[in-house]
């Protein structure tokens, strides 16, 4: 008998001994594995640490596949992750906010994290801090108010609105759709608020149109990101409230906030409008004394612009010629400032510059160079180059090309051959190309070919007053009255009036 309780009592504490032992080796190979799950090199290791979680038998332990789920997230792997968790029997809610997440940052994925979500209810599991933030993400990303309101009062059903995280999401959601006064409501009631919150809610207000209130926003900021200067300038350069825009920038330059990429991109465009060669001046000396002009090809492609549009073509050339990098819209950008600056020439030569040292034009490089081919009246040359749009390059000609091509050739006096071009189109004219030849027709003396410009016009715009004025004018000019009386009744009976500074000869 006390044998057999010795035997027992060593029996059990083997078993106990052999249990912990395989436990603690068992968090060791998960430690392990978590390490090389975050480890630098993951992305070519993820299906090897996959193997390994099929060895130890942990491809069902919710712990280490939410680490391998969050992983595959950050690396777009989002669909390796999916595979994974179909397979998981009974995945938790840890699991659930993983794999919700993972899926709320790519696109393709964005629906599912609303379907998991759904699934984790059905499943009788609840959302946790953690759930509401990337599901209200993918809500924006998929332009779903709707459930995005549901998901809004899910949170305050639940309790979790007092999260920094959660109101920060749900704030992102009514502004990303317009509804400032829902976002608003929420913004009144957070106690603490930085700045990625304040962002939203000018971007919201801007985005809707009212400026002013974003304006305001900013104003009552007592901390402000780089970004938050950089968002409020690009909106009033885009409301057209230019001077406003630069005088903010002036604001910021004043209070020691370092300028970065996308405040040079942003000012210096408002700076070539405004014509202040000063402040573009200055912003390029300091992306000299940062290196930004010569490592970010964007700054490099601004200065060129910039230079460009004051008409300082030698400074142009000059940061042109010493960027560290170019790509495709920094020959772009030089070979249209030379034609607008009139360089049609110098344009050409550098568009062979371009191919020669193997750079790919696209479209936009083909309304540069045609547009320099007008102003040198390089006529052969637009048409070999229209030419090699489709049969060297592959590129179908928009209307911006045959616009740019009716250009040249009326410029020229080639005007018949203008209206050709456009008979010839498989695309349907629009108003500009006709604006474009009549303008050559009235240059040139071609009353018939401007009389059936304007009609076309009148066909494609029949509300503007200017075209009939345009037609009427051109009756006047060679003495068909008539045909004036015509054009009088006709915009009286189509309830069109002359606009106020527009004469017609009667």
């Amino acid at each position: 008998m006390q044998f057999c309780l010795v035997f027992w009592v060593l029996l059990s504490f083997h078993i106990f001994f052999f249990e912990n032992k395989m436990s603690r080796s068992s968090m060791e190979i998960e430690r392990k594995l978590l390490r090389l799950l975050h480890g630098y090199k993951t992305r070519t290791r993820l299906t090897q640490i996959h193997a390994h979680l099929l060895l130890h038998n942990l491809h069902q332990s919710n712990q280490v596949l939410s680490h391998f789920v969050s992983v595959c997230g950050s690396l777009n792997r989002t669909e390796y992750a999916a595979k994974i968790f179909n397979q998981t029997h009974y995945p938790n809610i840890l699991l659930f906010n993983s794999m919700i997440k993972a899926c709320s940052l790519e696109d393709p994925f964005r629906e599912k994290s609303i379907n998991l979500f759904v699934s984790m209810k059905v499943r009788g599991i609840c959302p946790d801090e953690y759930t509401f933030a990337p599901l209200l993400k993918a809500c924006c990303g998929l332009r779903e108010v709707k459930f995005g309101e549901f998901v809004h009062g899910e949170v305050l059903r639940s309790g979790f609105e007092r999260f920094g995280s959660i109101r920060i999401g749900v704030v992102e959601l009514y502004t990303s759709f317009g509804e400032m006064e829902g976002a608003m409501k929420v913004f009144d009631e957070m106690g603490q608020r930085n700045v990625v919150v304040w962002n939203l809610m000018i971007r919201g207000y801007c985005k809707r149109g009212d400026v002013d209130m974003g304006l305001c926003l900013f104003r009552e900021m007592s901390e402000r990101s780089v970004v938050t200067w950089n968002s409020m300038i690009s909106y009033l350069a885009r409301s057209g409230r230019d001077g406003e825009a630069l005088r903010l920038f002036c604001e910021m330059r004043d209070q020691g906030v370092e300028l970065d990429e996308a405040t040079v991109v942003t000012v210096l465009p408002v700076c070539a409008r405004l014509g202040d060669v000063d402040v573009g001046q200055w912003i390029h000396s300091y992306a000299e004394s940062s290196r930004l002009d010569r490592e970010v090809v964007s700054v490099g492609n601004a200065l060129v612009d910039f230079y460009c549009k004051c008409g300082i073509l030698e400074t142009a050339s000059k940061v042109f010629n010493e960027m560290g990098k170019k790509n495709v819209v920094s020959w772009n950008v030089m070979i249209s400032g030379l034609a607008f600056n009139g360089k049609g020439e110098l344009g050409v030569d550098l568009f062979e510059q371009m191919t020669s040292e193997g750079m790919i034009p696209n479209d936009s490089t083909f309304v540069g160079i045609l547009a320099c081919c007008a102003h040198a009246g390089l006529v052969e040359k637009a048409w070999e180059l229209f030419g090699s749009m489709t049969g060297k390059h592959h590129i179908e000609p928009k209307l911006e090309h045959y616009g740019c091509m009716v250009d040249v050739l009326g410029r020229s006096g080639h005007v018949r051959e203008a209206y050709d071009l456009i008979r010839s189109m498989n695309i349907k004219p629009n108003a500009g190309l006709w604006g474009a030849l009549l303008s050559s027709c009235r240059t040139h003396g071609d009353v018939e070919l401007a009389e059936h410009s304007v009609n076309e016009l009148i066909k494609l715009e029949p509300w503007n007053s200017g075209n009939y004025v345009l037609l009427s004018n051109i009756y006047a000019q060679g003495g068909r009255w008539d045909d004036v009386e015509k054009v009088r009744v006709l915009m009286r009976d189509k309830s069109v009036k002359k606009s106020p500074g527009q004469s017609a000869v009667g």
